[in-house]
């Protein structure tokens, strides 16, 4: 083989080099911000002359010595589509672009969550979804506690049309196409969202500055020696042996139930029906009788929701598995695997903390063409392995990443700059619940960052107030999410935000609650107030302040719209009211005109007065008549 001298093969790699490189998001089917002035950049060797084309203008740039270029668009009317040529050492030609308004939509889970895992609710979306100026950029989970990235490894614009709709998510897509369908303007998402992560993540190393907590931990993660040292010490738990697992037959392939197997009640956990405190595996089992007609056929199973991990087997077949608590569990049954007659159905569970088991209020069934077999009912239960707990202190998690101050900001945030954008959307919370007091502080100081980063002070921040979620309460208390929601309510008074309120869109068994619609279309109506300047009204009521009657309290709100209004045609739920000893006791409440006046025979002297507040209100029902419900609040601050 003739060798390559080492010279050529220098000289091929500094041609590579010199060759232009853009941005991921920089792609075929892009959607442009319209209105405003347009950086488009990417990097070449030092020196690198390099020309943009676009709608018959030239732009040029001349790479400076960081090797990162870039030229300035005037600003542009909506259209497209559009092509754009970029010329250097190589040419580079982007397709099928767009100019309308795009949207930077950020935070947790519930913006994550994708039509797909929603694709029984939203079916019919699914089915007739055919927007093609509705695009999705999706940015990949990634983390860097080191400093900000100037680069994303991969990612592509994608379309609302057929199945490239379910990686959407469900909030910015009912959120976009809301907009879209009204102006008739390309709409693009730029989705940058984490499960389970906490407003710090997403902010800068000087958005945090005033944070002194969060700059001495985001201080040591720059510290690889320290964040290696954090992993050697990580514990792991030994697994004890699964008694299901090592038999022979193992549990899932035989229906002999006579040793060991007692009855228990799905829905329903483990804790609640005679089993205390065991974290392990526990296995259910049950035999169906499957009609005619459903042998043989394609089926689908749904499991509700399982805390925490499970694995569904049919007739010793593994039909579906899932890691974490949080999806619901909806499963394909291939064709062939139900037979006629009796079939075994065995789902073996894994539980690390709290209470394990299938989540009750779900749905339980397996159900193919028109035929249902309904799940819920009495099982039989077997522990296949108990976890023995940790003495206290010597386990030690892993450090995650994604959790750490700066570290989304870093990897995900950071490569979109400066891409223009018309505002934000913001739908997180449920991790800094129980920090009510320090979020009030660090989601305007987040908005501050945003928008410094942007280079705008004064870009569009549309956010969600948490819905209601967990246990109903009968009875005044205090609570974490009230207080979170609070703390969302106050930072209205940053300018040029808007909330939407969820308080109604919540399920007391699911922190990812189903309906994704009204959320996305209630975000968006905000939009269509404070970003698109319609004359509508935009949110629910909003408290404004209360004024002591005697022994009532009189109550203003803005937001009241064309009147206020029980929606249910009840009387008015969930006011409390107190004296000065602040012990709140349910009261009595009636809308005059544009106010609400609350009493209680058991408090003669009433100074303060909440509304909703609650984990998840059991009948929060004031609203406006416009249909939007009004924020919790309290007057006792």
């Amino acid at each position: 083989m003739r060798k390559i001298p080492f010279l050529f093969f220098l000289l091929l790699s500094v041609a590579a080099s010199a060759q232009v490189r853009l941005p991921k998001f920089i792609s075929d089917g892009m959607v442009l911000q319209r209105d405003t002035p347009l950086k488009i950049w990417g990097w070449a060797k030092p020196g690198e002359k390099v020309t943009v084309r676009f709608k018959n203008k030239t732009y040029k740039a001349t790479t400076p010595s960081d090797g990162k270029w870039q030229v300035t668009l005037p600003a542009q009317p909506a259209g497209g589509p559009f092509q754009m040529e970029i010329a250097s050492s190589n040419r580079i030609t982007i397709q099928d672009i767009l100019l309308g308004d795009v949207w930077f939509c950020s935070g947790q889970s519930n913006m994550v969550h994708q039509l797909n895992i929603h694709d029984v609710t939203y079916a019919e979306e699914i089915k007739t979804a055919n927007y093609p100026q509705i695009r999705q950029f999706w940015v990949p989970t990634l983390s860097n506690l080191q400093s900000p990235q100037a680069e994303l490894p991969q990612g592509q614009w994608k379309a609302a049309v057929g199945e490239d709709v379910r990686p959407f998510s469900a909030v910015a897509y009912f959120f976009a196409k809301t907009l879209y369908e009204r102006y008739k303007v390309p709409i693009g998402i730029i989705n940058a969202s984490v499960g389970g992560t906490p407003i710090e993540a997403w902010m800068s190393e000087e958005g945090l500055r005033n944070f002194p907590d969060a700059v001495a931990t985001l201080q040591k993660n720059k510290d690889t020696a320290y964040v290696q040292n954090l992993k050697r010490r990580v514990t792991v738990p030994k697994v004890p042996i699964d008694a299901g697992m090592e038999a022979s037959p193992k549990w899932y392939e035989t229906n002999d139930p006579s040793k060991g197997w007692r009855p228990i009640n799905v829905p329903g956990y483990w804790e609640d029906q005679g089993i205390k405190d065991l974290n392990g595996v526990v296995w259910y089992r049950r035999e169906l009788e499957i009609p005619p007609t459903m042998a043989g056929k394609a089926a689908k199973v749904f499991l509700g929701r399982i805390v925490d991990a499970d694995e569904l087997y049919i007739n010793g077949t593994l039909i579906g598995k899932t890691t974490y608590q949080y999806p619901q569990r909806r499963y394909p049954v291939p064709a062939n695997v139900l037979k006629a007659g009796k079939n075994s159905i065995v789902v073996r569970v894994t539980n690390t903390a709290l209470k394990g088991g299938f989540v009750p209020d779900k749905p339980y069934c397996l159900f193919a063409g028109t035929d249902t077999v309904d799940l819920k009912g009495t099982w039989q239960y077997k522990v296949g392995s108990v976890f023995k707990p940790l003495p206290r202190g010597e386990f030690q998690a892993a450090l995650n990443p994604n959790n750490q101050p700066a570290a989304l900001f870093n990897a995900m945030v950071a490569p979109i700059l400066p891409y223009a954008i018309k505002g934000f959307c913001w739908y997180q919370g449920e991790t800094n619940t129980g920090q009510s007091q320090l979020y009030a502080q660090l989601l305007p100081a987040l908005i501050q960052d945003w928008r410094r980063v942007w280079q705008q002070e004064s870009l569009p921040f549309l956010y969600v107030q948490l819905p209601g979620y967990m246990d109903y309460q009968y009875l005044p208390g205090e609570s974490n999410w009230a207080s979170m929601r609070e703390a969302q309510l106050k930072t209205l008074s940053v300018p040029n935000t808007a909330m939407a309120v969820a308080i109604d869109l919540g399920e007391w068994n699911d922190i990812h609650p189903d309906n994704k619609k009204d959320v996305g279309e209630r975000l968006a109506r905000t939009a269509l107030k404070l970003v698109y300047h319609e004359n509508i009204v935009a949110s629910g009521p909003l408290f404004q302040s209360a004024t002591i009657q005697g022994n009532k309290i009189s109550l203003s709100f803005t937001n009241v719209g064309s009147g206020l209004q029980a929606i249910d045609g009840e009387p008015l739920g969930e006011f409390a009211i107190a004296g000065s000893d602040k012990k709140f006791v349910w009261a009595q409440a009636r809308i005059e005109g544009d106010k609400v006046v609350v009493w209680s025979e058991e408090v003669p002297n009433p100074q303060y007065v909440r509304y909703a507040w609650a984990d998840n209100p059991v009948h929060a029902n004031l609203y406006n008549k416009e249909g939007l419900p009004a924020s919790p609040f309290r007057t006792d601050q």
